[in-house]
């Protein structure tokens, strides 16, 4: 009977201490809970806070905003700042890419832009990326499109102008409507500055649709001529033969008075040799050739299509003989006229001459 008691009296403390310990595990759940919250919402504040990335064209430029259009046709507000980077893209083996600024960007620009959104829904760039070729078409286009929408706002202008002449004779035969005399030669006056307006205003629409065709017509080419230079067996120099057939080309197409000519020059070699060399020396001989226009004629390289060496493709007759080889061993510069710029040229009797005179 006394060792029940004993038992029992080692039990109960035991119990007392087993039933504490659990009172306590349950007042530290709660603040394990809380934390747990805590670091949810700290989570969700991280994901909003995730890289954007997007791609298309530059539509519009306000200050150091771009409207950048998607291939989805979707315009997204990217905003450029002090700390964006900028990255021109450059192709080739031992061509690095060349860190630039935003006096780059223009309008027709493909770029792909890299940041966070902000509560406008705008995109603040981190990183602005864009490859060296289409910067170079983008230049060619800010040259051909600016004089286009320049006369297509010119007579947006003049069409608004008329309209409002027209308001402004109504009101004045309005107040005149009790003075019968002044009346009759006020309504003749007005009927003939309405027609008068009115001609005006069809031929602004005329000038207006004038300009939306030469617009869709930006981007045809028409071949005016094609010079071909020959060279000797492995050579890339020009002779001064070659830069006699350029000066008369070029001489020729200075009488015209051109607008929206451009210059494609393509460098080929003939079958000797292994294909890697005779590609590296058509590209040279196309080369060679720009830097004598460019040289020569101060030609801006705006007017320049992207050089390309073909190597022995493409001949014009077979290598099999030592004349043909000579014959396959050329460069052709083809001198091209935009088809909607020539159309604005030609009724436009003041242009001036694209091409600069020989120095």
């Amino acid at each position: 009977m006394r060792s029940s008691k004993t038992a029992i009296q080692l039990i109960l403390p035991a119990l007392i201490l087993v039933l504490v310990s659990v009172a306590f595990g349950q007042t530290e759940t709660a603040p394990t809970q809380s934390q747990d919250t805590t670091t949810s919402t700290r989570t969700r504040s991280v994901v909003d806070r995730e890289q954007f990335k997007t791609e298309g064209i530059v539509t519009k430029l306000d200050g150091n905003v771009l409207t950048l259009r998607g291939p989805d046709q979707k315009e997204t507000a990217v905003v450029f700042t002090p700390e964006t980077e900028f990255k021109l893209v450059r192709k080739g083996l031992f061509r690095r890419d060349q860190t630039t600024g935003p006096t780059q960007v223009l309008r027709g620009l493909r770029l792909r832009a890299e940041g966070t959104k902000n509560a406008d829904g705008q995109l603040i760039a981190h990183k602005i990326r864009f490859d060296e070729q289409d910067l170079k078409t983008a230049q060619a286009l800010v040259v051909r499109v600016d004089p286009v929408e320049e006369q297509a706002n010119s007579t947006q202008a003049l069409a608004e102008s008329n309209r409002e002449r027209i308001s402004e004779t109504e009101e004045n035969a309005k107040r005149l409507a009790g003075q019968v005399d002044e009346l009759n030669s006020v309504a003749i006056a007005a009927g003939t500055a309405a027609k008068n307006a009115q001609e005006t205003a069809d031929q602004a629409q005329t000038d207006a649709t004038a300009a939306n065709q030469r617009i869709s017509e930006l981007d045809q080419y028409e071949v005016l001529q094609v010079v071909m230079v020959h060279f000797k067996a492995g050579s890339a120099r020009l002779f001064p033969a070659a830069k006699a057939e350029i000066d008369e080309a070029v001489s020729l197409l200075q009488k015209d008075n051109l607008k929206g000519l451009a210059i494609e020059v393509s460098g080929y070699a003939d079958a000797s040799g292994p294909s890697n060399r005779n590609r590296s020396l058509s590209e040279r001989r196309a080369k060679v050739v720009i830097d004598y226009l460019v040289t020569r004629y101060s030609l801006p390289l705006s007017r320049l299509v992207e050089p390309y060496g073909y190597g022995e493709q493409n001949p014009l007759v077979d290598n099999d003989t030592a004349l043909g080889r000579a014959v396959n061993r050329r460069t052709e510069i083809k001198f091209l006229i935009n088809r909607g710029i020539a159309s604005r040229a030609s009724s436009d009797q003041t242009s001036a001459a694209q091409l600069p005179r020989q120095q």
